[in-house]
């Protein structure tokens, strides 16, 4: 550090695992010491991802699900985070479950399907030829899984080295080609349990959650970390299981560095903004098109007034028929802001966001239940008068809440009451 930069570090900050030994802690303060820092710290990896996920962890206990999972372990704790020991860096583990199986072990699951699907040999015992051979195809599997991360479909391409004699006159000279969907990925992970595996861990911490008289219903948020989180279909099982709002995953790589960087700052407190975007559906009433129109914007600072966007709409009758109903869907927006690269849809696929103005992607909340209220009476189609003032805020729980006079009747459709809860 001091030859790079010619600062040598006083203060230093160890992220280490939940219940590490003391012995382990005593060595590497040791070894800090030898090195001549002055001052070392350590805090607990959960405690590290919740203030890299802007967690608000001051005024009272939360209870958080971590999902480590990279390329060696795939490691879930629950622990609980009290501002006491969050000071010190610490937390409280209430359940845990894990499984030897990490990225690593994918890549080598996913390259067996490719050389048989091939009919290629791989055997890294013959020599040290093949040896270096099974390890370039491993780092074309790896290409192969993170490329599937955002396309339905790449292509698995390898020549054998010149050098690589023998692996040449066993396999031949030509390049090995095959076309991969994710949907074959998936169908692997499949057969090899990888989704049962997560699900089992999850349905463990649930029993170890029943016998201390809790359940997983009292969890406030899952952090996901590692870039093994990722692959597809993993963002979907803990999305599916514990809902779109408790789901933090926007930045699995960055988490535990950027929350051990707060702390070692001793900067960190509750991200009380929003990460993403949030619109309405407008339809048109003479095409049908539907355009997100923002009510709510990225970084916008909760809890706000409950008129925070406000604005009277005329129902669109599309159907051409009197309107009965009052309904609005809610729209997740990501991709607008140079801090968020990814981002999931509706079935929990991975997309690639932000890379201009126009590369968003448009995620429905509560597309199965968009009604707020009932027009009474009907709204004739042609009327084009304002029939609704619309307002909607964000309290202090994250819920977007809305307010709707029925400007005919004069009457209040909803008062301050919760829609959807936002990220």
């Amino acid at each position: 550090m001091k030859k790079t930069t010619g600062e040598r570090i006083k203060d230093l900050v160890f992220t280490v695992p939940v219940e590490s030994y003391d012995q382990y802690r005593a060595e590497l303060s040791q070894l800090s010491a030898d090195l001549g820092v002055n001052r070392v710290r350590f805090i607990d990896e959960p405690v590290a991802a919740a203030i890299g996920y802007g967690l608000g962890l001051e005024g009272r206990q939360r209870r958080v699900l971590v999902v480590d999972y990279g390329g060696g372990t795939l490691d879930l704790a629950v622990v609980d985070l009290t501002p006491r020991h969050t000071e010190i860096g610490q937390c409280r583990v209430i359940a845990k479950a894990g499984r030897p199986i990490g990225g690593n072990v994918i890549d080598q699951w996913l390259l067996e399907s490719f050389v048989a699907r091939m009919q290629v040999p791989l055997d890294p015992q013959v020599n040290e030829e093949h040896a270096l051979w099974h390890r370039l195809m491993l780092e074309e599997t790896r290409r192969i899984k993170e490329a599937i991360y955002f396309s339905e479909r790449a292509t698995f391409s390898l020549s054998p080295p010149e050098k690589l004699r023998s692996v040449r006159h066993r396999i031949g000279p030509e390049a090995c080609y095959l076309d991969v969907t994710r949907d074959q990925i998936v169908g692997e992970l499949s057969t090899r349990g990888m989704y049962e595996m997560l699900t089992d861990c999850v349905d463990e911490l649930s029993e170890q959650l029943g016998k201390i008289g809790t359940s997983e219903d009292e969890i406030d948020d899952v952090l996901m970390v590692g870039g093994s989180t990722l692959l597809p279909k993993v963002f979907k099982t803990f999305e599916d299981r514990f809902g779109r709002d408790r789901v933090r995953a926007w930045q699995p790589f960055e988490a535990v560095a950027f929350g051990a960087a707060c702390y070692s700052a001793n900067r960190f407190g509750q991200s009380d903004f929003l990460v993403h975007d949030y619109a309405i559906l407008i339809t048109d009433p003479k095409t049908n098109a539907k355009t997100p129109v923002t009510i709510i914007e990225q970084g916008t600072r909760f809890p706000t007034q409950p008129d925070h966007w406000s604005k009277s709409l005329v129902p669109t009758c599309a159907l051409g028929e009197p309107q009965t109903e009052f309904a609005l869907v809610i729209c997740e927006v990501a991709g607008r802001g140079a801090s968020r690269k990814f981002s999931w849809d509706s079935e929990g696929q991975l997309h690639r966001v932000g890379a201009d103005a126009d590369d968003v992607l448009v995620v429905p909340l509560n597309e199965s239940s968009p009604t707020l209220g009932l027009l009474n009476p009907p709204h004739p189609p042609g009327d084009r008068r304002a029939r609704l003032n619309v307002s909607f805020g964000v309290d202090e729980n994250r819920w977007l809440i809305a307010t709707i006079k029925d400007l005919k009747t004069g009457k209040l459709m909803m008062d301050g009451e919760a829609v959807v809860r936002l990220l």
